[in-house]
């Protein structure tokens, strides 16, 4: 049995035509103990070389120029006339193993190398090599022995001891051959189970950087590629394809008010609802946060998108239900199809998002099919964001004051401050153009925090310039709401501008009361144990609920202009204003009509018994300095009641 010096002092010959393999085989060989490595990239040179050097073990990759490793073999089969040849061969086709040990190679490696495996295969074959020239040795001597004895006069005389005892020495070394190729055959096992192991985990981490880690479902680079395979086939075979941008309404909300992990949560849900609405060979992706991407390859006409996109809708309307908390999220989405709104992955992933946004704009909970102007309306939007922030940091903002009358007295028993932008280029921008964005880019809360101060600070002043104590409502977002320290955060406002709580009106929509309704009533409560007044805004126009009314504690109820201007001209609208108004009155609420415009309105208003109004019929909204003019003039008398500020 050949010791280990034998087989790290063998000899070997590493056959490669690139230059990199022959460094990285002899610096690995080297390195593992092996003292005679000889190597050579011209595949020509292989047989003169093992002609003089006998190698005992030749590496030889099998795709070389000009002579390959098949032909290698066939010009070293006529220098070991024997038959064995010590040829290990390399290659990365898998097609080439089994021919290669049939052309005569004793066994073989894959590229890419796999170190344990590739030293564990020579250690082997050398141990089987010095072996097998061990025993040819030995058949040699026991051939020259014979021969002696035939042609020695005592050959006669020769004993079956002596012939025995060659015989056992023989029979010995095939044993030992025996067992070095059984020893070889586990080997062979065992690396073929490390290579299924090592395969498992390269597909592991090819799925891993493939797909999202919090929903499982293909990430960037994944849609990345089969958008753009897709693109191909479509050009191919002339037919359209669709790309579709989801982008889930107010998600921010939740993470904002509930944290990440619930928000997790809601994704995951989201996620399976949306593969349970596709066809398997449709690709639903998360791009990152609440954005998904859905392609459509296999569609004859722009309507099988809208199908989709409405079934989406559909699959995403029940609530969503997540430990203690119940959601309804809807979700925007814009569609692009190919090749009319683009005809590479860029453009038609933009063209879905233009269109997204503008669903989004257009009342959410929709789709939308992307138009060429819905570009203007991105880069707009993109700039409007942009100019948002530095709004704030140069004090573009100003609010304009409108009163609110009594309409039984007549009196001013209250003001609503609405946001104005000052915009340097535009001039005055109504509230329309700018929240909605600064809702979604989480803006909403430092301007928030300085609609607050400005109009306390401005009650605050009024009092100090001999004006009777008026009440300051705020109009408070979902995302101020929900926000962290929102409590904390208008009890040092109030601390700030000298403000007393009782002089402040906070006023929110029934959104904002509807979810999560044990921290939206902890929240309020804190508000009230202050000293502050509640409002519900734009009443009729959400989720409205008689549970929420009674079990909030909620002073008045705000109707919505949509309701009063129609009044006299729709029944409907009449039946409605009506309703809230006696609701009002039955459960003890102050009412207060929004957008009053005509004597006509008014008098319906006084006749329903409606509490207060505002609206351009008694005065349009107007800067801070002119409304105290305007209440000092008494030309808006005065009441004991309170006034209102909001967004």
């Amino acid at each position: 049995m050949p010791s280990a010096s034998d087989i790290f002092n063998a000899s070997l010959l590493i056959v490669d035509d690139k230059e990199a393999n022959v460094l990285l085989l002899e610096r690995m060989l080297r390195g593992a103990g092996y003292a005679s490595v000889a190597s050579t990239t011209v595949s020509h040179a292989v047989c003169e070389l093992h002609r003089k050097n006998r190698y005992d073990l030749i590496l030889l990759d099998l795709q070389m120029p000009s002579m390959d490793g098949f032909q290698v073999m066939e010009c070293l089969k006529a220098i070991e006339l024997d038959g064995y040849l010590p040829v290990l061969v390399i290659t990365a086709q898998p097609e080439h193993q089994l021919r290669a040990l049939q052309a005569g190679a004793k066994d073989f490696i894959s590229k890419p190398f796999d170190l344990p495996e590739v030293l564990m295969r020579i250690h082997n074959m050398l141990e089987v090599r010095l072996l097998h020239r061990e025993s040819k040795h030995h058949c040699r001597r026991l051939e020259e022995t014979v021969q002696e004895l035939r042609t020695a006069e005592s050959g006669l005389r020769t004993t079956k001891a002596a012939l025995s005892k060659e015989k056992a020495a023989l029979d010995e070394h095939v044993l030992q051959l025996q067992r070095a190729n059984e020893h070889l055959v586990v080997a062979t096992i065992k690396a073929h189970e490390l290579a299924d192991q090592i395969q498992v985990a390269r597909d592991q981490i090819d799925y891993t950087a493939q797909h999202d880690a919090l929903t499982g479902l293909p990430n960037r680079l994944l849609l990345q590629d089969r958008l753009g395979q897709a693109i191909e086939v479509a050009r191919r075979q002339e037919r359209p394809l669709a790309v579709m941008f989801l982008d889930l309404d107010r998600f921010k909300y939740v993470n904002d008010s509930l944290g990440h992990a619930v928000g997790d949560q809601l994704l995951q849900s989201v996620a399976q609802r949306l593969k349970s609405g596709l066809r398997h060979s449709d690709t639903i992706s998360r791009q990152g946060g609440d954005e998904f991407i859905v392609l459509l390859p296999n569609i004859e006409h722009a309507e099988d998108a809208a199908l989709s996109a409405g079934k989406i809708l559909a699959a995403l309307t029940p609530p969503h239900r997540i430990g203690e908390h119940e959601f309804h999220i809807s979700v925007s989405i814009g569609i692009s199809i190919y090749p009319d709104d683009g005809q590479d992955t860029e453009i038609l992933l933009k063209s879905a998002d233009a269109a997204m946004y503008y669903a989004k704009e257009n009342g959410r909970n929709a789709y939308k099919f992307f138009e060429p102007e819905m570009n203007a309306r991105v880069v707009r939007r993109q700039s409007i964001e942009t100019e948002l922030r530095r709004a704030l940091e140069r004090q573009e903002f100003v609010l304009h004051y409108q009163p609110v009358i009594h309409l039984l007295s007549g009196k001013t028993v209250g003001v609503e401050a609405l946001i104005r932008w000052q915009h340097p280029e535009h001039g005055i921008l109504l509230p329309d153009e700018f929240v909605p964005i600064a809702e979604e880019c989480g803006l909403i809360l430092p301007m928030g925090r300085w609609v607050l101060r400005e109009a306390c600070s401005q009650a605050q002043t009024w009092i100090q310039a001999g004006i009777p104590p008026l009440t300051v409502a705020i109009n408070t977002s979902a995302f101020e709401f929900r926000g962290k320290n929102f409590v904390e955060n208008i009890r040092a406002t109030l601390a700030e501008t000298g403000l007393a709580p009782h002089l402040l009106e906070l006023e929110m929509t029934e959104t904002v009361l509807m979810s999560d309704s044990a921290s939206t009533n902890s929240v309020l409560n804190a508000l009230v144990d202050m000293g502050i007044k509640l409002a519900i805004d734009d009443f009729g126009t959400g989720y409205s609920s008689l549970t929420y009314l009674r079990q909030y504690p909620v002073d008045a109820l705000k109707i919505d202009q949509s309701f009063v201007r129609q009044m006299t001209s729709s029944t409907d609208s009449t039946s409605i204003v009506d309703a809230v108004i006696n609701l009002g009155i039955n459960l003890k609420k102050r009412t207060v009509a929004e957008g009053i415009e005509t004597a006509e309105q008014h008098a319906l208003l006084l006749a329903l018994h409606c509490d207060e109004g505002q609206g351009y019929y008694f005065s349009p909204p107007v800067p801070a300095g002119e409304f105290a003019a305007l209440l000092q003039s008494g030309i808006l008398p005065l009441s004991e009641h309170q006034h209102r500020s909001t967004i």
